[in-house]
């Protein structure tokens, strides 16, 4: 199979600023239920609720710095790094520092809204 994908597609954002998600590959853009890839552009002091994902989240940091808690750590990812959150990991992201961030998040499979459980504070 070959797909090809002209560009991306804008998806809606958590959180308590506006986030650019441009989803390449996944439920949405290319209708793909096994795979999600999106690039992402958080601006400073952006915050979303946390989440418990039945899904794997690879994370690239192309630009500036991410904020990734767990229950037992919290990290600062910065340009260049990158994580991985496993599925049933208790996650928030957050750019609360100086220009925001913007990365790829990869999700295995693809990210859905009713399987990201995300938690109300």
């Amino acid at each position: 199979m070959i797909k090809l994908i002209k560009h991306p597609t804008l998806i809606p954002s958590e959180g308590n600023k506006p986030k650019i998600i441009e989803e390449y590959f996944g439920r949405v853009n290319s209708d793909s239920e096994e795979i999600s890839i999106a690039k992402m552009k958080s601006p400073e002091g952006w915050t979303e609720p946390p989440q418990q994902p039945e899904f794997d989240e690879y994370t690239v940091v192309l630009k500036g710095k991410l904020k990734v808690e767990t229950k037992e750590q919290t990290f600062e990812i910065r340009e260049g790094e990158a994580i991985l959150i496993g599925k049933g990991e208790w996650v928030r992201y957050s750019t609360p520092f100086e220009g925001g961030a913007e990365y790829i998040a990869i999700c295995l499979p693809a990210f859905s809204i009713n399987t990201v459980h995300r938690i109300d504070n």
